[in-house]
């Protein structure tokens, strides 16, 4: 069973299997989702059988695009049978890791996931706060939705070590900082650690240098 799922696949795994039952499950991110972690067999019609280690049930295709309530629950209860838990926490590692700019969040855990912002038309080359830019007469949407991605991402870490550069406003780990504090307090408990470099001078070999150091609990 792949623990490298993409992060939208680890997330929708994560609220499958904990806290509130989602309401929104859409049928082909269920499909996915199983491919990874196991198989989908077709049989026959509209249904389809999702097999994940030696559990094997029959789910059939909604009408729209997303299950329905009752079918979300039953896809809960067959993930749980089929042991698709995330890693329980003495399993994990002890720490995540946060590599974080106006270009992407880099998430080092299990799994490794790489977060961007939402630019549909291109235009952030880095992440404009809204009150600051304008594009064509029009605002720059908020960036936010960026942050909660990371904010998601991070919901089971034990502990945060959040890696960055800058100083307030042009600070994305800053902003992040500010924006778990407000959103996720409980999240925002768990960061153990703020490191500040300068992302933009060190090589790739030196940043996983950065990453590996911030690994360890003693630092």
């Amino acid at each position: 069973m792949s623990e490298h799922l993409h992060h939208k696949l680890a997330v929708l795994r994560q609220n499958l299997l904990q806290g509130k039952l989602p309401r929104d499950v859409r049928w082909d991110d269920a499909l996915e989702l199983i491919e990874h972690l196991g198989r989908v067999e077709a049989h026959g019609g509209e249904e389809f059988a999702f097999v994940v280690g030696t559990h094997r049930e029959l789910f059939k295709r909604p009408p729209g695009q997303d299950l329905g309530i009752d079918e979300v629950s039953r896809l809960r209860k067959f993930l749980k049978a089929a042991g698709a838990e995330p890693l329980a926490a003495e399993q994990a590692p002890p720490r995540t890791v946060v590599v974080i700019d106006h270009h992407s969040a880099r998430i080092f855990g299990k799994p490794d996931v790489v977060v961007t912002p939402y630019d549909p038309h291109h235009f952030h080359h880095h992440l404009i706060h809204r009150k600051e830019a304008h594009y064509e007469g029009d605002r720059v949407p908020e960036e936010t939705s960026f942050y909660e991605e990371v904010a998601a991402a991070l919901v089971s870490a034990q502990e945060i070590v959040l890696v960055g550069h800058g100083v307030g406003k042009s600070s994305a780990v800053e902003v992040l900082l500010n924006y778990l504090k407000s959103h996720h307090a409980d999240v925002a408990r768990r960061v153990k650690k703020v490191d500040v470099v300068d992302l933009s001078a060190l090589s790739e070999a030196e940043i996983e240098a950065v990453v590996k150091r911030s690994f360890s609990t003693e630092s």
